[in-house]
């Protein structure tokens, strides 16, 4: 399932927490696609996958924009 946050024009830790409640409610393997313009949500996106196991499938940086999908981990992959 593909799930849409758009985090534009939102500031840190706005679009961290709208991915994690994302996250929250989708199932494992889901994909959501994260669009945001607050500079800090590539580092925090990063942190938040790696801390997590969940796996960024893709990052695209722009001047106005950021993008990402984000898969959720398979509950059954041990870390």
């Amino acid at each position: 399932m593909k799930v849409e946050i758009d985090a534009i024009g939102l500031k840190c830790p706005e679009p961290i927490m709208l991915l994690h409640k994302a996250i929250k409610e989708s199932k494992p393997g889901d994909h959501i696609h994260l669009s945001a313009t607050d500079k800090s949500t590539e580092r925090d996106i990063s942190k938040f996958c790696e801390f997590l196991g969940h796996k960024l499938i893709q990052k695209k940086i722009t001047e106005e924009y950021l993008y990402f999908v984000v898969q959720k981990k398979d509950v059954n992959i041990i870390l």
